[in-house]
């Protein structure tokens, strides 16, 4: 008989490069001792230097990889990154909503290098129809503005921003301040209290695949059995070490260290 082991699900697109996307998240599920399950979302060509191109899936392809695994090896939780277009969006929404695991929602819109991930009609119905799914949204700052519909530049508005998404269904709301001036602070806002996670910046160029990194974190610790703000916790040590311990790999901005300790 097995020994009984954590398992997470990321629906998400493929960086060949290996520094975000499935890849950047079956890695961090591994660090984390859990066992890492993988629909695949869209394909991109990308590099650390750039995206040259980036073609989505049929939207039932992605649907029967998602069924094909949670009815086998069902998930302790799972999270969304790039979903690419509208019809996957929405496909992806109509089976989240029957979902029995906590979902992560890390909306990514754009890659690091400016590339689209999201179409901007697809922005709707993430908001309308896939938040309301989700136990937990991890926007950075550009994402919180986006669907808060509000300028995020700093905690203050950090904070006001999710009371507005937290508006739209989620069951909690992590804003991410990595883009803040000075030490890097996120924001959670959950049954009703909030909680600010507070690291040292690491001036570096190598955090390709941070938002990623993070939300698979947070993920994993989640199907690990840990409560929400001891899994952001988790996550935001985690990102941190990874980003400090970075390999230097690429002549652009490079991946973070996925090898970096999970624990302690």
């Amino acid at each position: 008989m097995g020994v009984a082991v954590p398992v997470a699900l990321t629906i998400a697109g493929s960086d060949p490069s290996g520094g975000a996307g499935i890849q950047a998240d079956l890695k961090t599920f591994h660090q984390f001792g859990v066992y890492g399950e993988a629909a695949i979302t869209l394909l991109t060509v990308q590099n650390t230097v750039g995206v040259t191109r980036i073609e989505c899936l049929p939207p039932d392809l992605v649907i029967e990889q998602i069924r094909a695994v949670i009815t086998d090896i069902p998930p302790g939780a799972a999270k969304t990154g790039a979903l690419g277009n509208r019809e996957i969006t929405q496909a992806v929404a109509e089976l989240a909503a029957d979902f029995q695991f906590p979902l992560v929602v890390d909306p990514v819109l754009v890659s690091k290098h400016g590339a689209a991930l999201l179409a901007p009609d697809a922005l709707e119905i993430l908001k309308t129809r896939l938040m309301p799914c989700a136990f937990l949204v991890t926007p950075n700052l550009e994402e919180a503005s986006m669907l808060a519909g509000m300028d995020v530049h700093d905690v203050a508005s950090m904070r006001a921003a999710a009371r507005k998404i937290l508006e739209l269904g989620p069951q909690a709301v992590l804003v991410k301040g990595g883009h803040l001036a000075g030490d890097a602070i996120d924001v959670l806002l959950y049954k009703g209290e909030w909680t600010e996670f507070t690291a040292p910046r690491v001036e570096t160029r190598h955090t390709h695949g941070t938002g990623c990194t993070y939300s698979a974190a947070i993920t994993a610790s989640l199907a690990a059995g840990d409560d929400l703000p001891t899994a952001v916790r988790n996550a935001k040590r985690y990102i941190t070490e990874a980003i400090r311990t970075n390999p230097g790999l690429g002549r652009g901005s490079g991946p973070v260290n996925h090898h970096a300790a999970a624990n302690g």
